[in-house]
């Protein structure tokens, strides 16, 4: 058996480099990721509008980078390759660019494309212009065609992005504290990362806590998001068995018998102190967006959080009891890994924060002053730029050391 791993792994790796991995996840990054971002803050909506306009939206249209270029102090635009990056110092890198519109009423008043900034780019991804080149015209361009890439030149320095390990998303783990039993899970939904902490208290009640919803009773959640039927609750929890805890759960809530008479007493938990229809409104968008934001963030998702909530019941209930062991948060596959592509995407989504922040803080200034300015001029340009110079940002970067 040893002597075939050992065979295969040399296989493995006469096709496949080290860094293949890094250079996918980067490709990833630049095709999918990129607009997937974008996606996530397509709408912007002003609070403070001018009086006379119903409806306003600022939307994100799309978002792609170009191949390296430079430009000169004539301000002509040419392609540069890592070997003149590196030799004048200069970081190798894509200009970015990202379509905007605004709407008034639904009709389209102004769009356009603007440069948001450059973008570093990994040599022998997608991107660079030493992709799919030949030993001959790798040697020409100033290469040693027998590097693997991967890697990219900041400054005129080559620099990595060092892989990171993390607690694997939307995996619900229990850990023992003591003589208790707590069940965590973090829900990744885009820039949202959502802990979501199950436990039982002496009273024998689960209760769960996201975001500022503390301790609620998950059974009287389960009927929020439209599970209301007993009977199918203890199916979805322990099949044909009868366990005590569950029956316990099930009779303390048993006058709830609608989903708006268990949104309405979460909404008094938490201090929501409008009116019922109110309260009923907000507490639905909050289980939209905050609980279990992975599974979905439409009203036809509810459903599929509330088998998702029995599910995590059931697991907590047989740790608890016993029939499984607690999760080991150390072993691999409870673990994952974030690789450059990744990491980029965290930071673009930081940025994005910052240019949305920028972009309404401007307009609403403007708006109170009684001008209705237009989107175009209220960008800043180059943010990817002037993030990218910042210590948060090169922190991600490490330098390579070549022996």
């Amino acid at each position: 058996m040893y002597k075939y791993g050992k065979t295969l792994i040399q296989k493995y790796f006469d096709e496949q480099s080290f860094v293949d991995s890094d250079i996918e996840s980067y490709n990833d990054f630049m095709e999918r990721q990129l607009n997937q971002i974008i996606e996530e803050n397509k709408e912007i909506v002003p609070t403070i509008i001018p009086h006379n306009i119903d409806d306003f939206q600022i939307r994100l249209d799309k978002i792609w980078a170009v191949k390296p270029e430079i430009t000169e102090a004539d301000g002509s635009k040419r392609n540069i390759f890592p070997a003149e990056a590196r030799l004048r110092k200069l970081t190798y890198s894509a200009p970015t660019f990202i379509e905007v519109s605004a709407h008034i009423n639904g009709v389209q008043r102004e769009s356009f494309v603007t440069q948001i900034g450059n973008l570093p780019i990994m040599l022998k991804s997608k991107w660079c212009h030493l992709y799919k080149l030949n030993r001959e015209e790798l040697i020409e361009k100033g290469e040693d065609p027998d590097e693997p890439g991967g890697y990219f030149i900041i400054n005129g320095t080559e620099k990595v992005i060092i892989t990171i390990e993390d607690l694997a998303s939307n995996k619900f783990l229990t850990e023992q504290d003591g003589s208790e039993y707590i069940g965590k899970m973090f829900s990744e939904y885009g820039s949202f990362k959502i802990p979501h902490t199950m436990e039982k208290l002496k009273d024998g009640i689960f209760y769960l806590t996201f975001t500022r919803v503390k301790r609620i009773p998950a059974v009287v959640i389960i009927k929020a998001l439209g599970l209301l039927k007993d009977e199918e609750i203890t199916r979805l929890i322990v099949g044909e068995k009868q366990y005590d805890e569950v029956i316990i759960n099930l009779i303390e809530f048993v006058s709830i018998k609608t989903e708006d008479d268990a949104l309405d007493y979460i909404a008094k938990k938490i201090g929501v102190t409008q009116s019922k229809e109110i309260r009923i409104e907000r507490m639905k968008e909050i289980l939209d967006k905050y609980l279990l934001p992975h599974l979905g963030i439409k009203k036809e998702d509810r459903i599929f959080k509330a088998y998702n909530l029995c599910k995590m019941i059931k697991k907590f209930l047989r740790v608890s009891r016993g029939d499984i062991q607690v999760d080991d948060k150390d072993h691999y596959m409870n673990k994952k890994l974030k690789m450059s592509g990744d990491l980029l995407a965290d930071l673009l989504r930081l940025n994005l924060k910052v240019l949305i922040g920028d972009l309404l803080y401007n307009f609403q200034r403007m708006v109170k002053r009684g001008k209705f300015p237009t989107i175009k001029n209220l960008i800043r340009d180059k943010l990817l730029t002037h993030k990218e110079k910042s210590r948060a940002f090169m922190l991600y970067f490490q330098r390579i050391r070549r022996e």
